[in-house]
């Protein structure tokens, strides 16, 4: 089942002889519940792809739909609700808020939806990614992989259909990184989320189910992994 569809979306900044054609025109189907990644050299488009599919960026043309609903035709109240409801997101820096707790967190985004815990899913997400002991913990006493860990509960919480991730293991050691990105796809499959993570590493890439390749703004291929 195709979950996400981009049709002729491009991103181009300036205009003229300043004009940047930071993305071309691509077209792009995922499907339900796999693990993508995004693969390109530093500069080749794969953040601003991903910031297009998530809703955080509006593409100077083309569409996007999220489970069949045109995501660009909505004005920003509407796709502020959706990513609250339909997207999770992941960063390389965490963006957790200090002066709360990991719980606290944790459940940010259905506070702000006001919407209450599913309290089963909420034991289960933490139980599975390992953060269960640390909810009373604030972040500044966590490590950097748990931290992490904190993000994709985050992220996970509000049952998303797809959670979005920009270069989640930059700030991790290679053996951290390794257990994160192996948590992400475990979770991913067994709470049925498709997961599009961006990395230059073919070896993070190489653990996805399908690898997107991206250069100089074009997306290249979509392959399988096994």
């Amino acid at each position: 089942m195709i979950i996400l569809k981009a049709e002729n979306i491009q991103k181009a900044y300036g205009k003229n002889e300043l004009k940047v054609e930071a993305l071309k025109p691509s077209n792009l189907e995922i499907e339900q519940g796999l693990f993508y990644a995004i693969i390109g050299c530093s500069g080749s488009g794969k953040s601003t792809l991903l910031h297009i599919l998530g809703g955080l960026d509006r593409p100077t043309a083309g569409k996007v739909y999220l489970e069949g609903k045109s995501i660009f035709d909505m004005d920003n109240r509407e796709i502020a609700a959706l990513r609250r409801r339909r997207i999770g997101f992941v960063f390389q820096s965490f963006n957790l808020l200090s002066e709360h707790t990991v719980r606290e967190n944790i459940l940010m985004p259905l506070l702000l939806d006001g919407r209450d815990p599913d309290p089963e899913h909420f034991d289960r997400v933490v139980k599975e990614l390992g953060i269960k002991d640390k909810l009373e913990f604030f972040p500044d006493e966590l490590s950097g992989g748990e931290r992490q860990r904190v993000a994709i509960a985050r992220a996970m919480l509000p049952k998303p259909a797809i959670v979005l991730a920009d270069e989640p293991t930059g700030n991790l050691d290679p053996k951290t990184g390794d257990e994160v990105l192996a948590l992400m796809k475990d979770s991913a499959h067994k709470f049925s989320q498709t997961i599009i993570l961006v990395t230059h590493d073919m070896e993070i890439a190489s653990m996805a189910d399908k690898i997107i390749k991206i250069d100089n703004g074009n997306i290249i291929s979509v392959t399988d992994t096994l």
